[in-house]
């Protein structure tokens, strides 16, 4: 008996089945490596070199040491205004667009003749291209031609220089954040559809009102999703870039110079990518510190049901 379990107990080597499997699924998952570390991790790799050097894409790179963060932290006026440009986007756009999503996401969830069709139309924002959806914000907020001027004329509201306002510009990229909330919508949608119907039933057999159980059965239940969808917020509104480039190009007075833009001017109007790069690594500390914050605080607010 002990030296039939010492013979289940060793290892056995696989077979040319197993072992054809193996090479075939590494083969098959090749061509994905290749490209990660040849289009993804290369550049990234190259690009933390870069920010140590004065390199253009006509001429060679000089060595500079740290002179590029000394600028970035010194004297760059501009960087500054373009994280003061991009905080204030992040922090009033990412929690409008979730309270947003969520509502939608509620209002999506009962079952009412064509839901199918309205769950379609809000998702079909996200599958729109981005330049051509800036293209039609940029029309939209025209102060000549503009439709939104028109309908505040029309009901006799005073219009405004949507476009060349300083005071007001930014506004508009966050009304734009409305426009690409389909993707939070569903994961939200999807939450709310995997909500245990059992806890709304006992709820309401212990006397719960709607608010009670929203309060308090749907709130907890969705915030993993929360969570979810405003870390991916943060991430993805630090990088705005299409609607200024196209709308505004950064103006009026830098108003819309956003972080990404003026780190794309510099790389590819002023070709300072030894610059650039620096920039682009800043950014992801930023990125990384507010990634990092998130989830050390989720412990305090997000309830997770295996955890109970």
């Amino acid at each position: 008996m002990a030296l039939r379990a010492a013979r289940n107990t060793i290892p056995t080597r696989p077979g040319p089945l197993a072992r054809k499997e193996a090479w075939e699924g590494r083969l098959y998952i090749l061509p994905w490596v290749l490209g990660f570390l040849i289009f993804t991790i290369g550049p990234m790799l190259a690009s933390v070199i870069f920010s140590f050097t004065k390199y253009s894409v006509l001429s060679g790179a000089d060595w500079l040491g740290l002179a590029n963060y000394t600028r970035i932290f010194g004297d760059d006026r501009l960087f500054r205004l373009s994280l003061y440009n991009t905080f204030y986007f992040v922090f009033l756009s990412v929690p409008l667009s979730l309270f947003a999503a969520f509502l939608v996401a509620l209002l999506l969830s009962v079952q009412v003749r064509g839901i199918n069709l309205y769950r379609t139309l809000y998702y079909l924002p996200v599958i729109t291209p981005a330049v051509a959806s800036a293209l039609t914000w940029g029309m939209l907020f025209s102060g000549d031609y503009g439709l939104v001027n028109a309908v505040l004329r029309t009901v006799g509201l005073p219009t405004f220089n949507w476009l060349f306002d300083p005071k007001i510009t930014k506004l508009i990229f966050v009304i734009m954040g409305f426009w690409g909330i389909g993707g939070s919508v569903i994961i939200f949608l999807a939450g709310l559809q995997n909500v245990p119907r059992v806890l709304y039933e006992a709820a309401s057999i212990d006397g719960a009102n709607l608010w009670y159980r929203f309060r308090h059965i749907t709130v907890p239940m969705m915030t993993p999703l929360i969570f979810f969808n405003l870390v991916l917020g943060i991430i993805g509104t630090f990088q705005v870039f299409t609607g200024a480039y196209i709308i505004t190009a950064g103006g009026p007075a830098n108003s819309t110079l956003f972080y990404v833009l003026y780190l794309y001017n510099n790389a590819f109007r002023f070709f300072k990518m030894g610059y650039a790069s620096a920039l682009a690594w800043v950014l992801f500390v930023i990125i990384l510190i507010f990634t990092i914050t998130q989830l050390r605080m989720a412990r305090l607010w997000v309830f997770y049901e295996a955890e109970r």
